[in-house]
């Protein structure tokens, strides 16, 4: 699978190139994140904006992203999500279960407010 990933100070922003979300698209993505979290980057934004079509196995490794991020006490939004992959994210209401922002800027905000909190609360422990 193609990915674009651009690198950033607290978070790093994956682009999948190709128009569907598959399940082994999902899995790449997933074992792109692991290998990056073991080189260092910790926060992530996956911006689909590209992906117009999506398998409804794969919505489950999205969830699966989310929640193994946020069990490590980190960020995952996802971006660029709309007709068909938005509405079947509706459908399956993963939309309450996982990080979604409109725009990239509003994905940037979550992670900013998401770190800041967590050092907030690390002061305070």
């Amino acid at each position: 699978m193609d990915f674009k990933i651009d690198t950033r100070d607290t978070f790093s922003v994956i682009t999948p190139m190709g128009d569907e979300i598959s399940v082994n698209l999902s899995e790449e993505l997933h074992a792109t994140i692991r290998k990056m979290r073991q080189s260092g980057s910790q926060n992530f934004i996956v911006d689909l904006q590209h992906c117009s079509s999506i398998e409804n196995e794969a919505i489950e490794g999205l969830v699966a992203m989310h929640e193994e991020s946020y069990s490590m006490g980190r960020s995952l939004v996802f971006t660029g999500v709309k007709g068909k992959v938005l509405a079947a994210i509706k459908q399956s209401e993963t939309d309450e279960l996982i990080n979604l922002a409109p725009k990239m800027i509003e994905a940037i905000d979550i992670i900013s407010m998401e770190i800041l909190e967590r050092d907030l609360f690390e002061e305070e422990g």
